[in-house]
């Protein structure tokens, strides 16, 4: 299998990484509540997921 010759010097490396980026998260809305939910996750605020309740949120009495 082919080696390279010499090995990169970090200036290099560095100039090949610059462009690697930081994307800001995607949001999507919970059906239910309408709150800001990231996507494929249960929404924290009402324990929704596609239209069903997955996780039962306790009621202050």
């Amino acid at each position: 299998m082919a080696q390279p010759k010499r090995r990169w010097s970090k200036a290099r490396t560095h100039l090949k990484r610059s462009t690697w980026k930081v994307e800001k998260p995607t949001f999507g809305t919970c059906s239910h509540c309408h709150e800001p939910v990231m996507p494929h996750r249960v929404c924290s605020n009402c324990g929704y997921y596609d239209g069903k309740e997955l996780v039962a949120k306790k009621t202050e009495e």
